[in-house]
């Protein structure tokens, strides 16, 4: 499992290299954008995995609010900068991502299939405009987001496995820790300190801010496996062998990067 886990790892960084570093903008672009809408069918399947015109019609729904959000970015009727509008959004999205954190305290909870389709596009779109932004304003910027998540991810994984005793939400996710939370933020704050170099920036500041990050990815991470328990699946899909489907990878940047872009002003990267 591992081997097959670490062989779809290192296509999937290939071809990520390919979409940021070697095509055209606007082909990386209509990727990102792709990967949300592959992202919208598999949350289709949270309201049912039999019924493919449902799923169709709820990535056709995640799809006309990406088109109505650039359109409404482009408009001149609200005389408003792209960048404010974009932060609403994103502001918005933390608003979500926090109550679907008080949400995992009184899990397990029936979720209506009207909530279903509301937290999609919470969960889809804003994670979309964080990264198509960060994108056209940085592909360091962009790998950097993808490296947060991925190093909590790994460290999270070798501690949990090899240490993990308390679990973290048994009702959610029973094979998450705290033990491996802990591991995760000790990657993460070497990764800051690396970063802090790169980057130029004060180290007092870029390790707070990798860690408020990774730290409200493991909300996203733990929300969609919410969603997924709730309907009965155990992967949103099996486009990654060894890893499951899109929201399966996608699941803690969809929390993490709208935080990351309204924090780069912050921290002086903006």
């Amino acid at each position: 499992m591992l081997k097959q886990r670490l062989f779809t790892a290192i296509i999937s960084l290939i071809v990520l290299g390919i979409v940021l570093f070697v095509v055209p903008v606007i082909v990386a672009r209509a990727v990102i954008a792709a990967m949300f809408l592959a992202g919208a069918w598999e949350w289709g399947g949270f309201l049912s995995q039999e019924n493919n015109v449902l799923r169709l019609v709820y990535v056709v729904f995640i799809g006309v609010l990406i088109g109505a959000l650039l359109a409404l970015m482009g408009s001149p009727v609200l005389n408003m900068p792209d960048l404010q509008i974009t932060d609403l959004v994103f502001k918005a999205a933390l608003v979500w991502w926090f109550g679907a954190l008080i949400w995992m305290f009184f899990y397990p909870t029936p979720i209506p299939k009207i909530v279903v389709w509301i937290a999609g596009a919470f969960v889809l779109v804003p994670a979309w405009a964080a990264l198509d932004l960060v994108y056209a304003q940085s592909r360091d910027l962009l790998l950097f987001i993808l490296l947060i998540v991925w190093v909590a991810d790994i460290g999270a994984y070798f501690v949990g496995k090899g240490f993990g005793r308390v679990k973290l939400a048994p009702q959610i996710s029973p094979g998450k820790s705290w033990e491996g939370v802990l591991g995760g933020m000790t990657a993460v704050t070497l990764l800051a300190m690396l970063a802090s170099r790169f980057f130029q920036a004060d180290i007092s500041v870029m390790i707070p801010f990798c860690l408020a990050v990774m730290m409200i990815s493991v909300v996203g991470d733990l929300t969609v496996s919410m969603f997924k328990r709730d309907a009965g699946i155990k992967d949103s899909g099996s486009l990654f062998p060894g890893h499951g489907g899109v929201l399966d990878r996608i699941d803690s940047v969809t929390a993490g990067a709208p935080l990351f872009v309204l924090a780069l002003g912050w921290i002086g990267l903006q």
